[in-house]
């Protein structure tokens, strides 16, 4: 999800990549947390909440080990990051998320289910993308179902836009992935646009890809499904030049 607001540029840019300055992951929404997801914060925000730091993050004293590690950018109310997470233990989890509830909720999922490979950063994901992961250091980046900005005028709100996508790339290592999924088919069009025009990136499919099995159908996504709404998930790899 996006918003228009403005920051300076992190310091800490490749060189070459320009910051996607108005860019945000995020709208900020307004939303009454719940009484257990105000206790998930009590008991299980200091284990489990990543603060934002302007400087690069050791991921392994992070997670409290050395795993390959997925950022997924907006989580919503997470419950598939929950199901991803306990599919894939040997898997670290970074996950940006600005919305109170769908922190709260998370962290409550995370307690229930006995989660640990799961660290979450309360902040704007363009701006952790940016100053706290180094480059090559992700194996994997997930965004799914962003906002979508219907309306014409506010296309360039979308997340998914060049510069992020090279930031994006230069984060991950060679081999790591990056995995979008969106039901709006004019975004999904961006998308794939976007992502095949990045220099780092190869597409694993001709243009969308199946939907891979560690992403689950959300409650949401199956009542669109049932009504005759389509998905699309786009999968792109990063490979060496002419790989």
């Amino acid at each position: 999800m996006t918003d228009t607001g403005k920051y300076p540029a992190p310091p800490s840019a490749p060189e070459g990549v320009a910051h996607p300055r108005a860019i945000r992951s995020f709208v900020r929404r307004a939303g009454r947390i719940t009484t257990g997801q105000s206790r998930a914060f009590d008991e299980w925000g200091q284990r489990f909440l990543l603060p934002y730091q302007p400087a690069p993050v050791d991921l392994a004293a992070a997670f409290g080990r050395d795993a390959p590690t997925i950022l997924e950018i907006g989580f919503g109310m997470g419950e598939a990051t929950a199901r991803i997470a306990a599919l894939m233990p040997q898997t670290n989890f970074l996950c940006c998320e600005v919305h109170q509830p769908g922190v709260g909720a998370l962290l409550k999922r995370i307690g229930e289910n006995n989660l640990t490979n799961i660290r979450i950063v309360q902040h704007d994901a363009v701006e952790v993308v940016g100053h706290m992961l180094a480059p090559g250091s992700l194996s994997g980046v997930h965004v799914f179902f962003p906002d979508p900005w219907h309306k014409l005028r506010h296309n360039k709100r979308r997340l998914i836009q060049p510069p992020l996508v090279a930031l994006l790339a230069t984060g991950l290592r060679q081999g790591g992935y990056i995995h979008c999924a969106t039901d709006w088919e004019p975004y999904a069009q961006q998308m794939l646009e976007v992502l095949a025009a990045e220099p780092q990136l190869r597409n694993t499919a001709e243009a969308y890809a199946s939907r891979p099995d560690y992403r689950p159908l959300t409650k949401f996504e199956n009542r669109g499904l049932k009504l005759g709404h389509g998905v699309w998930d786009l999968v792109f790899r990063k490979t060496p030049a002419g790989g």
